[in-house]
Order: C-alpha cells, then sequence, then structure tokens
C-alpha cells in the first residue's frame, strides 16, 4: 500500500509545525512578551519550548514505541494545537513558562512521531527522498512563518497565536489521509553505503546533530545584531535570514542525490565544511556579496546535514526501538538550538562567536572525514 500524495503533503506539513514554535512568535516577540507580562524574560517565549521538548522527547519516544507513531502523532498534534493557541490567554510568568514547556514537548513528539511514520510508509532511496523534503519543509516553514507572523503581529498582538491552529488542521488532515500502517515483520537491511556510522551507533549521530543544529542556529540568533552593527536594516536582515533558508531547501532537494555520488559520510563533510565558509565570511564581511555567499554555504551546511543524520537516524533503527531513536534525534535537534543562548551570556563579540562556530564546524568536518565509523563510535562513548 502506498501513501496517497495528500498524505505525503500532511506529512510534510506536520514537519513544519516545528520550526514554527518559535517562528510564529518571533517577528513580534517584543510587544508579545510585554502583553504576557513577561516583557523582561522575552527571549524566553523561544528558547523555553526547546528546552520543554528535552524535557519531554523521551517520554514521547516510550510511548511511540508502545503505542505507534501514528497515535502519538494525532495525540502529539491535538496538544500542539490546545497549548500553541491557548497561550494567548495566559499572563504571568509561571502560566507563560508552563505553557510554552509543555508546547515544547508536544512539538518534539509531533517531529519524531511524524518521522516515525515516514519511516513505516517509505523503505530506502524512497525513504532519504522523503526525509529531504521532511528537511526542505522545515526550512520553507521558517519563511513562511516567519513572514505571516511579522503580518498579523502588526494587525493585533495575539493574532500570531491562530497560526497554532495549523496543528489542529494537521490533525485532521492525518486522521483523514494517513492511515495505520501495520509495521514490517520482517526488517530490511542497514544499506552500510548510506549508514556512515555503522548500525546501531546513535550516539555519534545524535553529537553529530547537536553540533550541526548548534552552528546553525548560531547565525539566527547571532546576525540579526551582527548585520544591525554593519548598518542592515530589520527588513534586510529578514532578507538575508530568509535567503538561507531558501538556499537550505534547495541543498535538501539535492542532497539525496549527493549522497548517492559521494555517499553519507562525504556529504557530512562537506556540510560542516560549508558551516565553516559560511560563519568565517560573515566575520570578515566586507560587502553585499559576501553575505549572499556566506548565505548560500550556511544553507548548504543545513541541507545537507540535519536531514540526513535524521535519515541516518532511522537507518540504524528497528521497529522495536525506531520511537526512543527519534525522540533522541528530535532532543539533539532542540538542543542545538537551546545552547544558542549561552551567546546571549558570553562576552564575545559577534565576530568571535562567528569564528568559535567556523572552528567548531571545521573540527566537526575532520573528525567526521578521517575517522572510520569504530573510531567515530568509540570518540562518542
Amino acid at each position: 500500500m502506498k501513501l496517497s500524495n495528500i498524505g505525503e503533503l500532511t506529512l510534510l506539513l506536520v514537519a513544519m509545525l516545528t520550526i514554527m514554535v518559535g517562528a510564529a512568535l518571533a517577528p513580534g516577540l517584543g510587544s508579545i512578551a510585554h502583553e504576557l507580562g513577561v516583557g523582561d524574560y522575552a527571549t524566553l517565549l523561544l528558547t523555553l519550548p526547546a528546552f520543554g521538548a528535552i524535557m519531554f522527547a523521551p517520554l514521547f519516544g516510550m510511548l511511540i514505541d508502545r503505542i505507534g507513531a501514528r497515535t502519538i502523532l494525532l495525540a502529539s498534534l491535538w496538544g500542539y494545537f490546545i497549548f500553541g493557541v491557548g497561550g494567548m490567554f495566559l499572563h504571568g510568568p509561571w502560566l507563560v513558562v508552563i505553557d510554552r514547556i509543555v508546547l515544547g514537548g508536544f512539538a518534539a513528539g509531533v517531529m519524531a512521531s511524524g518521522t516515525a511514520v515516514i519511516s513505516q510508509w517509505y523503505q530506502g532511496t524512497a525513504r532519504l527522498n522523503m526525509i529531504a523534503k521532511q528537511g526542505m519543509a522545515i526550512e520553507l516553514g521558517g519563511v513562511v512563518f516567519l513572514f505571516a507572523g511579522g503580518i498579523l503581529s502588526e494587525w493585533h498582538w495575539q493574532a500570531p497565536f491562530l497560526l497554532y491552529v495549523m496543528g489542529f488542521v494537521c490533525f485532521l488532515m492525518t486522521k483523514f489521509w494517513v492511515p495505520p500502517v501495520k509495521a514490517a515483520e520482517v526488517l530490511e537491511p542497514v544499506d552500510v553505503s548510506v549508514s556512515t556510522f555503522g548500525a546501531n551507533s546513535l550516539r555519534p549521530i545524535v553529537i553529530f546533530a547537536v553540533l550541526a543544529m548548534g552552528v546553525f542556529f548560531s547565525l539566527v540568533v547571532t546576525l540579526p545584531q551582527f548585520l544591525a552593527e554593519l548598518s542592515y536594516s530589520e527588513a534586510e536582515t529578514g532578507y538575508v535570514l530568509s535567503f538561507i533558508s531558501f538556499m537550505a531547501v534547495m541543498s535538501a532537494m539535492v542532497m539525496p542525490k549527493m549522497v548517492k555520488q559521494v555517499k553519507a559520510q562525504n556529504t557530512l563533510v562537506i556540510a560542516f565544511i560549508s558551516y565553516a565558509i559560511a560563519h568565517c565570511v560573515f566575520a570578515f564581511n566586507n560587502g553585499t556579496a559576501t553575505i549572499v555567499l556566506a548565505s548560500i554555504f550556511a544553507g548548504i551546511g543545513f541541507g545537507f546535514s540535519i536531514p540526513l543524520l535524521n535519515h541516518l537516524t532511522v537507518e540504524v533503527s528497528t521497529d522495536k526501538n525506531r520511537g526512543r531513536n527519534l525522540s533522541k534525534f528530535a532532543m539533539a535537534v532542540f538542543a542545538g538550538q537551546f545552547v544558542t543562548s549561552i551567546f546571549d551570556f558570553l562576552d564575545y563579540s559577534h565576530h568571535n562567536v562567528l569564528l568559535l562556530c567556523a572552528v567548531i564546524a571545521a573540527v566537526c568536518s575532520i573528525l567526521i572525514g578521517v575517522n572510520k565509523s569504530a573510531k567515530l563510535s568509540a570518540l562518542a562513548s
């Protein structure tokens, strides 16, 4: 049985919800935080969902393996909708903090269970292609929801919360167009040409997922202020971030072909090298042309890393542990976002932060490129 086109579209819309957790409120963050009574802690509205995802992802992973991916996806979408839209009616630090943390937990459930459902419907190359599309959907969601959130925030401070209604829309679409599928009784063999780190080697995948997402998200955190120092307007900064997301979408589109040509290990090496180049070029920027060049490499870094590492997580998993493994991957992605908040407390210039991330990316490319899978596993442990 094959999933219909509208069923595939549903799973891609589900993937977009991951980035929407923070993107929906980001454009009007200041006014929204003030109205919610947390004006002094505005950034927490963006970082707390990531913290909640890290906290609750193991629980959702266990439930996926015990109850089933589709059931948990439906429950997570419902919770995402309730706690997302419900946030507009709260006031005061405690209620807002609890709401954002729980919302992040359901976002992790959506991410892990959504990928688990994809892994049930697609196999082999088709699965890699679908997960690449999933990565494209996540980045495209960043562009769409940042734009929509900006427009809605100008209308009314509560209006951006209406974007969380997408959780209910996806719930209905999943209910009607993504039917349950019986887990395969005979598992497919792991494709060693794709599984860079070997079977049962999840830990290095998770580590590199944290680092890949952290290095990428450092640009989201750093560039607005860094470009402001270079006299870029808020609108121009938005164009740069949108262009990075667009390049990530394009890169994720060609990632499966890249894996087929040069193998997964070399694709990851290229991803981290691209991150390193992007951060260096941003750090030593002296004109619009270099900003565009750096944005291209930043998009390549994301498109060649996060979707591929997501696929590798599925490849080294079995039906018995896939939910827990995907929850660990979700934790890694949100942890990569959350750790970038440390930059607010470091007494470093934006220039030095960019160079630090460039060094981290370069070291990762070296570790992946020169070590055999056994050594990588030993390093991770």
